[in-house]
């Protein structure tokens, strides 16, 4: 009995201590005007010579809290986020779902969330990235991430890069 009771501690104390707060996870605005601060951040990319990263989610979305988690916790991954992209997190939500915007970019939602679109300083859609590709068990895989935003950011899109010599 006293072992079943331990063995109960332990995974109640395990449950507790390794899952994702939710409560404190408020990446999102479902009130945010999504369609005018999409237009700031591209003039911000555009004026900073980097693309727009937005990552469509929801405050509810744990994925969407250990991605954010996992970028802005590894040095070098937010450091690769903030030299390539502006960023911005789009609201899916049942108070907002932003149907219209999402329309506009090919209903990204199709593939769950997090999920991730890369625009031009022009605001044009470049790729859209289903999270899922870039998951490992409970988290994601650095390289994977890696991989996509260095395949997506500004300087992969540079002529010169591709320069025969």
């Amino acid at each position: 009995m006293i072992k079943n009771i331990l063995v109960l501690a332990g995974i109640l104390f395990c449950t507790i201590t390794f899952s994702q707060d939710m409560t404190k996870f408020k990446l999102y605005n479902p009130e945010a005007n999504a369609k005018k601060d999409i237009e700031r951040v591209t003039k911000e990319a555009k004026d900073a010579g980097k693309h727009v990263l937005i990552q469509i989610g929801g405050n509810w979305c744990v994925w969407c809290a250990r991605f954010n988690d996992f970028v802005t916790k590894d040095s070098s991954l937010d450091s690769l986020v903030k030299a390539n992209y502006v960023t911005y997190h789009l609201n899916y939500s049942k108070e907002n779902k932003n149907s219209e915007l999402l329309a506009k970019y090919e209903f990204p939602q199709r593939f769950g969330f997090p999920v991730f679109l890369v625009l031009n300083e022009k605001g044009d859609l470049l790729h859209t990235q289903t999270s899922w590709y870039l998951e490992a068990g409970k988290g994601y895989d650095k390289e994977k991430v890696t991989a996509f935003f260095n395949d997506w950011g500004k300087k992969a899109f540079d002529p010169a890069q591709y320069k025969e010599e």
